[in-house]
């Protein structure tokens, strides 16, 4: 069935770089009050949510998250553990069945509350390298040192990413209004602080639309015109770090041709360039104006904010097409790709 979907709304939190002494589901609820307030709904046709058990220190943390949805009389729901562009991708899925015409979506994490670099650890392979304890920051500088010496880049390069980044984020009132970068030292070379993306707490949550729902919800639909995603080899060392084939496969097969905006889920500096050269990304495509995850990084949420984001630049007509992506593994193992468009056939 060839069912017309589009982002019809978009809400987050204020990021916060620390504990801001509130639950999970104090986080989220006003946002999911806030997009309700928006569309004039109090109900979905479906739910799905995605977070990370292993980051919350609870089983099952999504059920508790229901609370803030509210799933009395019974809601059709579902959940995946990664982050909530993944369950985007699954509303989008179970709208173009066609028996139902709204779809709610969101994300949710406390990166304040545990150690990320330890945590992303248990998502290598559980017998050779999750034993040598080989962190999240160390396998990024791995690929970072790889891409600069295969691309012929600098350290300056990165910096240049990471200011342009801050910057941006400065004007974002949801983003953290970082400082430009200084003179730091290595966290792990070639990565300093300022290439790695700040520990965020922080939500979000888009509601879906299929056909003539979309276009009475929303002024400006967001039309996903394409999305897929593509995943590699789990072991680092079984592919080219300095190239990412998953990205160009999901972006070919999304039709992300003659985008204006990109919203790239880079959580390293060195990941823009290797993502720019894999999407075809020229200068004149504005690249996280939002100020991206070096800016903002709520884990769980951070992929879904990229879509959210550049679905925001279609409702306010500031674009008519562009592009979101989202990463999910060691060193952009997974990538999602969404083409948004202000016409419904793209």
């Amino acid at each position: 069935m060839n069912t017309q979907i589009a982002v019809v709304a978009f809400a987050q939190t204020r990021h916060r770089a620390q504990d801001g002494g509130l639950t999970e589901v104090e986080m989220l609820a006003p946002v999911i009050g806030e997009i309700k307030r928006r569309t004039g709904l109090d109900r979905f046709g479906f739910t799905c949510s995605g977070s990370c058990d292993y980051l919350v220190g609870a089983p099952f943390s999504f059920v508790s998250a229901l609370d803030a949805v509210g799933a009395w009389p019974p809601i059709s729901e579902s959940h995946v553990e990664m982050d909530a562009a993944w369950a985007l991708y699954e509303a989008w899925v179970r709208l173009r069945h066609g028996d139902v015409d709204t779809a709610l979506v969101y994300g949710f994490g406390k990166g304040s509350q545990g150690v990320l670099p330890e945590i992303f650890t248990h998502q290598l392979d559980p017998y050779y390298l999750a034993p040598l304890g080989v962190d999240q920051v160390s396998l990024a500088a791995v690929q970072a040192r790889a891409y600069l010496e295969r691309a012929g880049a600098k350290e300056d390069d990165l910096r240049a990413v990471a200011a342009r980044s801050r910057a941006a984020g400065r004007d974002n009132p949801y983003a953290l209004h970082l400082p430009d970068p200084g003179d730091e030292g290595y966290e792990v070379a070639p990565l300093r602080p300022y290439d790695i993306a700040p520990v965020t707490d922080g939500a979000a949550a888009i509601v879906l639309a299929a056909g003539d729902r979309a276009r009475e919800l929303c002024e400006r639909p967001a039309w996903i015109t394409g999305i897929d995603h593509r995943a590699e080899a789990h072991s680092p060392g079984a592919r080219d770090l300095t190239r990412s084939q998953s990205a160009r496969t999901a972006a070919r097969r999304a039709g992300a041709e003659g985008v204006q905006v990109a919203e790239l889920h880079a959580q390293f500096s060195h990941e823009e360039l290797i993502l720019r050269e894999a999407l075809g990304l020229d200068d004149s495509v504005a690249v996280n104006p939002s100020g991206g995850p070096l800016s903002a990084n709520p884990v769980m949420a951070t992929g879904l904010i990229r879509i959210g984001e550049a679905a925001a630049r279609i409702h306010d007509g500031s674009a008519t097409r562009a592009l979101a992506h989202a990463a999910s593994g060691p060193c952009l193992q997974q990538n999602l790709v969404c083409v948004l468009s202000g016409e419904a056939n793209g």
